[in-house]
């Protein structure tokens, strides 16, 4: 497959990036929520079960959010330690255990106690003269992580320790952008600095239309995807992750549609 232009990427965003094409995935959980406040902590929990099969997570997230009433934050905020415990302690989303979500909400809890909000509490690791939001996103985890066994979850991979981020990406890309399909609520963390969310999904679209040689779905690659899509929009390089990544995961929109669709 040929390289993309923006044109071809322009082309796919005005088509597929629309709130019809959005299910299935944990996104929507987002849109149920009007106040930033709540779609902040919304958004940390369905990103972070964001993995295994997207049936599964869309039931997990389900059953913790049901559990947390209308208002995560204020349900966090006014929940004790074993509150959180008791809450969630039949949870399980594949090796994610219940107690595993009373720590990260709990660490939810302190850093929007300490910084009034999730967003603050990012932006506390945020220098304007960072090339990216890596920086930020290894001190966010840092803080959110502190509650875990050596301050490290898999809930909340870490740019340092060598993970692609994509689930962490997800999450900095819902809350920061806002479009059709992204809700937003993040107003302080430039666009221009999100990263694109890479998989192996999101890699193998991105080799194939020409964006990385990268063999491996890493945080180099994620980097790399970034900068090409900078070239054509360096104010919003992350727009075109939600259209490009509805081929392969939509049963009516096969990798071999990318080219009809991109307007070729």
């Amino acid at each position: 497959m040929e390289k993309f232009t923006r044109k071809n990427l322009d082309a796919l965003y005005s088509k597929f990036n629309r709130r019809e094409f959005v299910h299935p995935d944990p996104l929507e959980f987002l849109y149920n929520y009007g106040d930033s406040a709540d779609r902040e902590i919304v958004g940390l929990l369905a990103s972070s079960l964001a993995y295994g099969n997207v049936k599964q997570i869309l039931k997990s997230v389900t059953k913790v959010l049901d559990r947390m009433g209308p208002s995560p934050r204020d349900f966090i905020m006014k929940a004790g330690n074993d509150r959180l415990f008791t809450v969630f302690k039949d949870f399980k989303h594949r090796f994610t255990t219940g107690e595993e979500i009373a720590i990260l909400l709990n660490s939810a809890k302190s850093a929007v106690g300490r910084y009034g909000s999730l967003e603050n509490c990012f932006m506390s690791g945020y220098k304007e003269k960072d090339v990216d939001l890596i920086p930020a996103m290894g001190n966010f985890v840092r803080i959110l992580s502190s509650g875990f066994k050596n301050g490290e979850t898999y809930l909340l991979p870490c740019p340092s320790r060598g993970s692609a981020c994509k689930r962490l990406n997800l999450y900095m890309r819902w809350m920061v952008r806002k479009d059709d399909v992204d809700p937003g609520g993040w107003d302080d963390v430039p666009r221009s600095k999100l990263l694109v969310p890479v998989d192996v999904h999101m890699w193998n679209i991105c080799s194939k239309a020409g964006f990385t040689p990268r063999k491996q779905a890493n945080l180099k690659a994620s980097v790399e995807i970034t900068a090409k899509f900078a070239e054509f929009n360096p104010e919003d390089p992350v727009k075109y992750d939600f259209c490009l990544t509805r081929f392969g995961i939509r049963d009516e929109l096969e990798y071999s549609d990318m080219r009809k669709h991109a307007g070729e």
